[in-house]
């Protein structure tokens, strides 16, 4: 059996990389890195000939598992679904625990990133939303309630 692995980050292909970046920058995460990758390597992990992307690497400040955004200049990008209901196969959100869940709602509100559903709670341990971001990127926002869980 193999050594079980270290999860180190979610890729989402986005085509607008300034707007993704300055959004995700906004929720508080840092750039942990950018650059442009084009050539044989890429060509061959993706299997796309001739391809060229731009990606910024995001970590949270305490560190932890990254969020890597990509945008294609080779070749063009292909339509996604923005609007994806939550039971549609692959991947579907992306997930940060916030220390204000209404501050950080507020904050999307006013970019335009509006709430997918409404805002749950769950068993009085955590409250949670959906939220658009950009290109419609779910984005799961979740504050802990109850700090006497772990």
């Amino acid at each position: 059996m193999p050594t079980p692995p270290r999860f180190d980050h979610v890729g989402v292909t986005v085509a607008d990389l300034a707007t993704a970046t300055e959004f995700f920058l906004g929720l508080g995460l840092e750039i942990e890195g950018r650059t442009v990758v084009e050539g044989e390597f890429i060509d061959t992990v993706i299997g796309i000939p001739g391809s060229r992307t731009e990606i910024v690497m995001f970590r949270p400040p305490e560190g932890g598992t990254g969020l890597e955004l990509s945008s294609f200049d080779r070749p063009d990008h292909l339509p996604g679904r923005p609007a994806a209901p939550a039971n549609e196969i692959g991947l579907r959100s992306v997930a940060f625990e916030v220390a204000d869940l209404a501050a950080t709602l507020e904050w999307a509100a006013g970019r335009g990133h509006d709430l997918v559903g409404g805002v749950g709670e769950y068993e009085g341990i955590w409250r949670m939303a959906y939220i658009r971001g950009p290109e419609g990127i779910t984005v799961a926002l979740a504050q802990r309630i109850d700090r006497s869980g772990p």
